[in-house]
């Protein structure tokens, strides 16, 4: 039998990849989408740092005289920047490949998605768009995270 009857797997920086009946390399089913949630764990990991250093530095872009659901906006400076400080150690965890960055990914963008709601008062544009990333953070990871491969 050839390779190409057998469709033999190789290892490549992408994922698992196998060789397909026309002689072309396929990247293994998912292996974008953890590419994709580490790098928008990082990109989002900076954004809440940067929020949360905005938030306990009274920066005059959050919107004046809000009320927040817990606290004030120091508090919630506080919080996004340790769930930002979290995430980037998740970020690299996840491109390691490990069940560990898996969840830990999946858990920090919860909490991420869940700060960003309950902060709408002060920035709404903005903790739409940190949610709305969250959540196709969360389906990458949920859905195929559980590849044991370096990404």
């Amino acid at each position: 039998m050839s390779m190409m009857d057998t469709g033999m797997q190789q290892a490549g920086a992408g994922g698992a990849r196998t060789l397909s009946a026309e002689g072309m390399h396929t990247t293994a089913d998912g292996a974008g989408w953890v590419l994709f949630a580490g790098i928008m764990m990082a990109v989002v990991s900076v954004l809440n740092i940067i929020y949360g250093i905005a938030a306990i530095g009274d920066s005059k872009f959050f919107v004046d005289d809000q009320k927040y659901i817990l606290s004030n906006l120091h508090t919630w400076g506080w919080v996004t920047l340790g769930i930002g400080c979290i995430q980037i150690v998740a970020a690299f965890s996840i491109w390691n490949g490990r069940a560990f960055g898996r969840w830990l990914g999946i858990i920090m963008a919860s909490a991420s998605a869940i700060a960003a709601l309950l902060s709408i008062p002060a920035y709404p544009f903005w903790s739409l768009a940190i949610f709305a990333v969250d959540i196709m953070i969360i389906y990458g990871l949920a859905a195929y995270g559980g590849q044991r491969t370096p990404v």
